[in-house]
């Protein structure tokens, strides 16, 4: 396809968050009478879910310790449903298994769920939640839990085939997909703060809006649009200044080589989406030494996509990430960057703690891609708003893949309508102080 010269609205990205808000702005545009598809570019330097939305486990919750995550997680599992086949959507449900610890925190989420009208069942004590999880599977048998969060919505949607689904509906409104087309500077007229121009590999694109959904790649956009490298931030009062604007983390994930079909419910059916979260000591499947004696969290699913049974555990931190992982996050050499050394014999022991079947089961592991770099702000959260007066930047600190319809709000607010969905994730919040709540969760996302 032939590059134009000019684009009313040009997207970088053809992950989940580009193509939504590339498909969404084309049915605004129709609706409104100001034109549809044909006004829509969307560039992606490699191919379509070629980053962090292709290997997504695919994950789709509401549960969220933080209110604004819970509610604009609300709208995308609407988006999710819409058109489930499209998006090869699974809409199994998704359980919270937590310790007394974290008691309170999803006490209070399930209470904030059943204000807003989100369907779960919340079971309290041990008792009971041991014999709630035994109802569904046999040979449960992770100890210390005293609380299960069951929700009936939610479950888990196939990465690859839920993008090109997307790309499909977004093509037939008009919409242009270019891929191998890279992004490498942009221009701006004298004076003025406004983009006027996108550089690329194959020639520079005038625009009027442009929109940056690049996923891993946020910090190499960000740095390329002169945005800010560091951030001041308010908390209790205190200003703390000069924090970095990001910072990566290694996304644990994997797959257990078995048949998808050893997970299923007591009554045959598939099972919802499986979060623990423990404090107990998770001792090796393999040869019974401690792994670890502080707080651990895993999820998984049985995931035909994958063929087997696919899920993750807590991140870690990159703390010496080289300077290529932020031009190329998924170009890194080093498999530690990818997936850590440990990872499989910590995941695969803790399915075992969690349920017998997976008792010897780690020889099966899989090592395919899967996880990868994530590109996080300073609190974790994401940061959707306008700089540069014209460019609208979806950073999702890796919130990205289940957020399917960010892309719709974002399409909304390109035609005028502000939304008070989005409005806890503006920039503006860091200097303001007006950060979201952390939870006691191991995961940095929670």
């Amino acid at each position: 396809m032939t590059l134009p010269q000019y684009s009313k609205y040009l997207i970088i990205g053809a992950g989940i968050h580009g193509l939504s808000t590339a498909y969404h702005l084309a049915l605004e545009l129709k609706a409104r009478g100001k034109g549809g598809g044909k006004d829509i570019v969307v560039l992606d330097k490699t191919s379509i879910g070629a980053g962090a939305s292709g290997i997504a486990c695919g994950v789709v919750r509401n549960n969220y310790f933080q209110p604004a995550m819970r509610e604009l997680m609300v709208q995308c599992v609407e988006v999710w449903e819409s058109d489930s086949r499209a998006y090869s959507y699974h809409p199994v449900g998704y359980m919270q298994i937590s310790p007394d610890i974290m008691f309170d925190d999803v006490a209070s989420i399930a209470a904030q769920q059943r204000d807003i009208g989100y369907e779960s069942v919340f079971i309290e004590g041990e008792k009971a939640s041991m014999q709630y999880m035994q109802g569904l599977f046999h040979d449960w048998q992770a100890k210390g839990i005293t609380s299960v969060l069951h929700e009936k919505r939610g479950g888990f949607a196939n990465n690859t085939k839920s993008l090109y689904g997307l790309a499909g509906k977004a093509e037939a409104e008009g919409v242009r997909i270019l891929t191998g087309v890279a992004v490498t500077g942009f221009h701006s007229d004298d004076g003025s703060d406004n983009i006027k121009e996108v550089v690329t590999s194959r020639g520079n694109i005038a625009c009027d809006q442009l929109i940056v959904a690049p996923g891993p790649w946020a910090k190499t956009l960000w740095d390329m649009l002169e945005l800010p490298r560091t951030v001041d931030i308010r908390t209790n009062g205190t200003m703390h200044k000069d924090i970095p604007m990001w910072v990566y983390w290694s996304l644990q994930e994997g797959t257990l080589g078995v048949d998808p079909k050893m997970q299923k419910t007591n009554d045959g059916g598939m099972p919802p989406v499986i979060h623990v979260d423990s404090d107990a000591p998770l001792y090796s499947d393999v040869d019974g030494e401690l792994i670890t004696d502080e707080m651990w969290g895993i999820y998984y699913k049985p995931d035909f996509h994958f063929n087997g049974i696919q899920g993750g555990a807590a991140p870690f931190k990159v703390e010496t990430c080289p300077d290529e992982v932020a031009v190329d996050p998924y170009g890194v050499d080093s498999p530690e960057f990818i997936v850590g050394d440990k990872f499989a014999h910590m995941w695969t022991s803790a399915l075992a703690h969690c349920q017998k079947r997976f008792e010897g089961q780690m020889p099966k592991y899989n090592n395919e891609p899967s996880g990868g770099i994530g590109s996080f702000t300073p609190d974790s959260f994401p940061v959707f708003d306008i700089f540069r007066e014209n460019c609208y930047f979806i950073a999702d600190s890796n919130h990205g893949y289940k957020m399917i319809g960010v892309g719709k709000l974002v399409a909304g607010e390109l035609v005028g309508s502000n939304s008070l969905l989005l409005e806890p994730f503006r920039f503006s919040r860091y200097i303001e102080g007006k950060l979201h709540p952390v939870s006691n969760s191991p995961f940095p996302w929670s």
